[in-house]
């Protein structure tokens, strides 16, 4: 006789409901909803200070650079500097041949010491009317030309005496004596590095935090041991269309003369911010455009809204929804829920890898 297949399984199936009814639910104690609490890693919220740093990339200028040039063609007539000399404003540099000028010069007092004697004997004249107003202007008119022409003479002889328009070191010497030399000839360089104009570019995005007077420090790869100290000086009032970036120009001072025109040099810009309110990057919630954190209060779950600031490696900026000294969770935010019950766990305490809590993706 075969077994009824239908009534055996029926009676299996009722028994297997009955055992599992009579069987009293376990807790885990390992999180989720159950009975117990759930286990999470935590961190508090504490004010930290901020520094703002920027590195950036610049060239070492001097604080003036010229190009000595004369104003007059002429020879060389003698040098009076030597290469990489220190020099004062106003120094005698170059002596140029100045014969011909020195003609034209006597020619012009000539022809003035001339036309004033003619004037003053018929200012004479005038009050008794042997000459006519019309001619005494006339002559007038002549004596201030040759007054003119004197004065143009004597420029062209101080022109033929080339020297520095400002203090500062002598670069090397392009003539030498004898040498035809006109507008265009560069006769040497003259450089004041007693300080150094540094220029650099920095981001749009930075263009609030650099300021004038602000603190930077600068290195060389010439000086790899060795912190050049400065301030920056000024900020373009434009920014470059291209990169989106902004000229900066920071003046450190350069009394040992290290540093030389057209170094190259790498910034580095700080700013303190004071103290700001940090939590743990983990602590971030996001849900849709919004962001929250999940608070602990007596072992009760919270779940609150934050608003960030700018983020720092491994930190953000808390801007509002918190204070300091509150504990946030870093770790098991997918498996707690506001006014779950949870078991916190300092972010410092060791974990073994079968008890660490998910972290939410």
């Amino acid at each position: 006789m075969k077994p009824n297949r239908p009534l055996l399984a029926t009676t299996l199936l009722a028994a297997f409901f009955i055992s599992a009814c009579e069987k009293e639910p376990e807790s885990s104690g390992r999180g989720g909803w159950g009975g117990g609490a759930t286990r999470v890693v935590t961190a508090p919220v504490e004010l930290q200070p901020l520094v703002d740093e920027i590195q950036a990339l610049g060239t070492a200028r001097a604080n003036e650079s010229v190009e000595i040039q004369p104003r007059v063609s002429s020879l060389v007539e003698t040098i009076t500097f030597e290469e990489g000399q220190i020099v004062e404003a106003g120094d005698l540099l170059v002596s140029l041949e100045d014969s011909e000028i020195v003609a034209g010069l006597a020619v012009a007092e000539a022809n003035l010491s001339e036309s004033r004697s003619l004037y003053n004997r018929s200012q004479s004249l005038a009050s008794t009317q042997a000459i006519s107003a019309s001619n005494l202007e006339q002559l007038l008119a002549a004596v201030k030309v040759n007054e003119a022409q004197v004065q143009a003479a004597k420029a062209r002889l101080d022109n033929t005496r080339v020297r520095a328009p400002f203090s500062g070191r002598v670069g090397l010497r392009r003539v030498s004596p004898g040498s035809f030399v006109n507008s265009q000839t560069v006769i040497t360089t003259l450089d004041d590095v007693s300080v150094i104009k540094l220029d650099f570019s920095v981001p749009e995005t930075f263009v609030t935090v650099v300021q004038e007077d602000m603190a930077i420090i600068a290195r060389s790869v010439v000086y790899p041991d060795r912190v050049f100290e400065g301030t920056v000086a000024s900020v373009d009032t434009r920014l470059d269309p291209v990169s989106r970036a902004v000229r900066v120009r920071a003046i450190i001072p350069n009394d040992d003369g290290t540093l030389k025109p057209g170094m190259f040099m790498t910034v580095d810009l700080q700013r303190d911010r004071g103290e700001v309110l940090v939590a743990p990057e983990q602590a971030i919630v996001p849900e849709g455009t919004e962001q929250f954190v999940f608070v602990v209060e007596e072992g009760v779950v919270q779940k609150r809204s934050v608003a960030l600031g700018r983020r720092i490696p491994g930190f953000v900026v808390i801007d509002d929804g918190l204070a300091a000294g509150e504990t946030v969770i870093t770790e098991g935010t997918g498996k707690v829920r506001p006014g779950s019950q949870v078991e916190s766990i300092n972010s410092a305490t060791a974990i073994q890898p079968s008890e660490r809590p998910a972290t939410e993706g």
